[in-house]
C-alpha cells in the first residue's frame, strides 16, 4: 500500500553536519568577537572630528560667503556727518559755534604724523601691515573680557571707524558681524588714509569733543595743526576713556592719565615713531580747564545770525547747506574792538538802566556797528543786550527811521552834482538858506511841504555849515529839492544805503531821515565818506573752507562812489560838528573827528554817526516795547528828559573810537576840498541856539513831524532812478583842489533860496 500524505511517525535522515537541537536545552553563547586594536579606535575618531570639522568648517565658509554678499557698506549715519559751524574771529580765536554736534571734520594731512602715530600707538599699532580685522585679537579680548580682566573689544581702528561712522554704539551680535563684514570691505575698498581720516574725524574724545580737531580746541585751546607729539598723545589716550583720563575734570585719575600716556609715547618708540631723547623730554601736557559751551549767548549769537546772513545774503551759501554744518567760517571782526565796544555800551547803558524806577528804561535798545573805511571791513558789531533774551539784532534791523544822519548824503549830493539853489548860485559849506520854521520848500511840483524844525525853533538866515552843526531841516529840505531828491537818493544807494532800503524815497523829505536803514548800512556809507568817496562793499566774513578746502567768497574791488571833492568836503561840514555842533561829545574820543546826530519821528530812536580816518562808527539807541514789539519814544529812558544822538549815543561812540585806536598816533583829515572852500580858518564858535517852547537849548533835530501824511502823494513825484543810470555818480574830480585839514570854513556866505 502506497504511502499516505499525512504524518508519518518515521524520523527524517539527518543532513550531514547537522545535529538536531535538543529541545530541553538552551541556546548556545554566541561566539566571542574580537577587540579592534587601539591605532583603528583613535583613527575612528580621528575621522569623525575631521568630518565635524570640515562640516563646520564649510558652514562658516558658507556662513562668511552669505554675510559677505548680504552685508552692504551703508551710508553713513546722521550722528558721523553732524558737524557745527565754527565762527572765528579774524585772528582765529572762536567767536562760536552753531551746532550741537561739537565736530570739524579736517583731513588727514592737517593732523601731524606726530598725532596720527599717538593715535596708532594707542589703538592699532599693527594698522598699516595687517588686516581690517584681527580674530585673534578679538578671541584674545573676548577671553579678557571673560575672565575678569577687563572689558575689552578688540576692533583694529578699521572696525572701530565702521561703527562710528555707518552702524551705531550699540552692543549687539547682529551689530559686532555687521562691523566685522563691512570692516572688511572697506579694508578692500578703501585706502588706509581715508580710513585713519574718518577714525579720526568721528572718534570721541570727551568734552562733547567729536574728531581730532574739536578736541584740540576743548583740551588745548589750538587748532590740531598746532599740537606737539605729547598732546597728541595725551589725546590719544582718551579714547579709551574719555572722562576717565580728563584729568581737570577728574583730577583723581591723574595717575591712570599719566599711566597711559606712558603707554603711548613707549608704544611710538618702540615702533620707530619717536626717538628715546625726544621720548625723555617729553613732559605730560596738563590741558586746559574744562569750559562749558559757549553757546550763542551775549553778543556771539549776534554775531553769528549776522554773518549767516552775509553768506546766504551775497549767494556764497545757501541757506540749507549752511545749515548741515561743517563751515570754518573766519570774520573779519576784530576780538578786542568787539569787546571793547560791549564794554561801551555797558557802561553808559546797561549799567544805567534800573527799569524798577525807571519805566522808560524797559524800552532802551542799543545798536552798534563799526567799519574800517579802508576795506570796508567790519570790526565790531553791538546786536543787543544778549541773544538769547533779544532776538532780534539791533545793529541790522532795518525798522528804525536814521533821522538827520542823512543829511550829510544831501550835501554830498550837492557838490557832486554840482548843483544850484533856486537863484542858480552854487551849493557850498557859505551858501545861505532860510531856517525859518515850517517854511515851504520852493520848486517843488508835488503836495506843499513845510517841515517843522526842532522845537519849532526859527533861524533866519543860516549858512549850509551852520544848518548842518544845528541840523536844521527847513534847509536840508529846500536842499534836497534844490539838488533833486532823485540824485540825493542816488547818491545815498552810491555810498553804501542799500537801493532795498524802506522808505528810501526820492521826495523833498528824504533830506530828514525817514529811511530805515540799518546801523551797519549807515556805517558802510559813513566809512565811504572817511574813505574820500571810494567804497568797498562792506564784508564781515575774510574765509570760509570746509574740510579744508576754501569757498569761494564774492569779490569786493573798491570803486569811486562819488569824488573825493564831494566827500571830503562834507566831511569838513561834519568835523564841525563834532567840534561846534550837536556832536561835541564826540571830542572826548582825543583825536579828529567828523560825524552827525540823528533823531528819529517821536525821539523813537537817537544816532551818533562818525568817523576819524582809521575807523567809522555809528550808534543808534531804539525804544521798543520788550512785550508787544511796539516802537516806543525814549522820553525819560537813563534818567534824561529825551534822547539825543549828541548825548549817550555819541558818548558810547567816544568811548568806544578812544579805546579802540589807543595806541595809535591821531591822524588828522587830509582833505581835498570843492573849489570856493579852500583855504579855512578855525570854525568860529557855536552861535546862540533859540530856546524852545519848554526852555531847553535845541540840540538836535529830529526828524519832520509830518513826514507820514506827504509820503504817499511825494513818492509819484519823482522816478527812483537806479545809481548805475546816474552821469554824475563817476571817478574823481579834476585836479587842482587845494588840501586842507581845516573843519568847517568861515568865509562870506553865498546867499541861496
Amino acid at each position: 500500500m502506497p504511502p499516505s500524505s499525512g504524518t508519518s511517525d518515521t524520523p527524517r535522515p539527518s543532513r550531514p553536519g547537522w545535529e538536531p537541537r535538543d529541545p530541553t536545552l538552551s541556546a548556545p553563547p554566541p561566539p566571542a568577537r574580537k577587540r579592534p586594536p587601539r591605532a583603528r579606535r583613535l583613527r575612528r575618531v580621528l575621522r569623525t572630528l575631521f568630518g565635524l570639522a570640515l562640516l563646520g568648517a564649510l558652514l562658516l565658509g558658507g556662513a562668511f560667503v552669505a554675510g559677505y554678499l548680504l552685508v552692504e557698506i551703508p551710508p553713513a549715519n546722521a550722528a558721523a556727518l553732524a558737524q557745527s559751524n565754527v565762527y572765528l574771529y579774524r585772528d582765529g580765536s572762536p567767536i562760536a559755534r552753531d551746532g550741537e554736534v561739537n565736530r570739524e571734520n579736517v583731513r588727514l594731512e592737517q593732523v601731524p604724523l606726530g598725532v596720527r602715530q599717538a593715535v596708532l600707538a594707542a589703538e592699532d599699532r599693527d594698522f598699516h601691515t595687517s588686516h581690517a580685522v584681527d580674530p585673534k585679537a578679538m578671541v584674545r579680548a573676548a577671553w579678557n573680557t571673560v575672565t575678569g580682566k577687563g572689558r575689552q573689544s578688540g576692533s583694529t581702528i578699521t572696525q572701530q571707524y565702521v561703527k562710528n561712522y555707518y552702524l551705531g554704539q550699540e552692543q549687539t551680535l547682529s551689530r559686532k558681524a555687521k562691523e566685522f563684514f563691512i570692516a572688511i570691505k572697506l579694508g578692500r575698498e578703501k585706502p588706509e588714509e581715508e580710513i585713519l581720516q574718518g577714525y579720526l574725524n568721528t572718534s570721541y574724545f570727551g568734552r562733547n569733543a567729536y574728531g581730532i580737531q574739536a578736541a584740540a580746541r576743548a583740551y588745548y585751546g589750538k587748532d590740531v595743526e598746532r599740537l606737539d607729539t605729547a598732546e597728541g598723545a595725551y589725546l590719544a589716550s582718551l579714547l579709551k576713556a574719555p572722562s576717565i583720563y580728563d584729568v581737570t575734570t577728574h583730577p583723581e585719575n591723574r595717575t591712570k592719565a599719566v599711566a597711559r600716556w606712558n603707554y603711548v609715547l613707549d608704544g611710538m618708540v618702540t615702533e620707530g615713531w619717536l626717538g628715546r631723547a625726544e621720548r625723555a623730554a617729553a613732559r605730560f601736557p596738563l590741558p586746559q580747564t574744562a569750559r562749558p559751551a559757549t553757546g550763542l549767548s551775549g553778543q556771539r549769537g549776534y554775531l553769528v545770525q549776522a554773518v549767516e546772513e552775509y553768506l546766504t545774503g551775497h549767494g556764497v551759501i545757501d541757506e540749507k547747506t549752511l545749515a548741515g554744518g561743517g563751515f570754518r567760517i573766519t570774520t573779519t571782526l576784530d576780538r578786542t574792538k568787539q569787546e571793547t565796544l560791549a564794554q561801551a555800551v555797558e557802561d553808559r547803558v546797561i549799567s544805567r538802566l534800573d527799569p524798577d524806577r525807571n519805566p522808560a528804561d524797559r524800552y532802551v535798545r542799543v545798536g552798534a556797528a563799526a567799519v574800517d573805511p579802508g576795506t570796508g571791513k567790519v570790526l565790531a558789531m553791538y546786536g543787543g543786550i544778549d541773544y538769547t533774551q533779544q532776538y532780534v539784532n539791533n545793529a541790522t534791523r532795518r525798522d528804525y527811521q536814521v533821522g538827520s544822519t542823512f543829511k550829510p548824503f544831501v550835501f554830498t549830493a550837492a557838490v557832486q552834482s554840482g548843483a544850484q539853489t533856486q537863484h542858480g548860485l552854487p551849493i557850498t559849506p557859505y551858501t545861505l538858506y532860510d531856517g525859518t520854521n515850517r517854511r515851504p520848500v520852493e520848486g517843488w511840483s508835488g503836495s506843499p511841504y513845510d517841515p517843522a524844525n526842532e522845537d519849532d525853533a526859527s533861524y533866519g538866515e543860516i549858512a549850509v555849515g551852520q544848518a548842518t552843526d544845528l541840523s536844521v531841516n527847513a534847509v536840508y529840505a529846500q536842499m534836497a529839492v534844490d539838488v533833486g531828491p532823485a540824485h540825493v537818493r542816488r547818491t545815498a544807494i552810491a555810498l553804501g544805503v542799500p537801493g532795498s532800503t524802506p522808505d528810501l524815497t526820492a521826495s523833498p523829505s528824504i533830506a530828514l531821515g525817514p529811511a530805515t536803514a540799518s546801523v551797519l548800512d549807515m556805517a558802510s556809507a559813513y566809512a565811504t565818506l572817511a574813505a574820500h568817496g571810494r567804497h568797498g562793499t562792506h564784508t564781515l566774513v575774510e574765509a570760509v573752507t570746509k574740510g579744508g578746502s576754501s569757498i569761494d567768497l564774492p569779490s569786493r574791488p573798491a570803486r569811486q562812489a562819488v569824488s573825493r571833492e564831494a566827500a571830503d568836503t562834507t566831511t569838513s561840514i561834519l568835523r564841525s560838528v563834532v567840534e561846534a555842533g550837536t556832536g561835541t561829545a564826540a571830542q572826548a574820543a582825543g583825536r579828529p573827528a567828523a560825524g552827525k546826530t540823528g533823531t528819529a519821528e517821536d525821539d523813537k530812536a537817537a544816532w551818533f554817526a562818525g568817523f576819524t580816518p582809521e575807523l567809522a562808527t555809528v550808534v543808534a539807541l531804539m525804544g521798543q516795547d520788550p512785550e508787544s514789539g511796539r516802537q516806543e519814544p525814549l522820553y525819560g529812558a537813563l534818567g534824561q528828559p529825551r534822547i539825543n544822538g549828541g548825548g549817550t549815543p555819541a558818548e558810547i561812540w567816544a568811548q568806544f573810537t578812544q579805546q579802540a585806536l589807543a595806541g595809535t598816533p591821531p591822524r588828522d583829515f587830509e582833505l581835498r576840498l570843492m573849489p570856493g572852500a579852500e583855504e579855512m580858518p578855525p570854525v568860529p564858535p557855536m552861535p546862540d541856539v533859540p530856546e524852545s517852547r519848554d526852555g531847553r537849548q535845541n540840540q538836535e533835530n529830529p526828524e519832520n513831524r509830518e513826514n507820514q501824511e506827504n509820503q504817499e502823494s511825494q513818492e509819484s513825484q519823482e522816478s527812483q532812478v537806479a545809481q548805475d543810470g546816474d552821469p554824475y555818480l563817476t571817478g574823481e574830480a579834476g585836479p587842482g583842489a587845494a588840501v586842507s585839514r581845516s573843519p568847517l570854513p568861515s568865509r562870506p556866505p553865498v546867499r541861496g533860496q
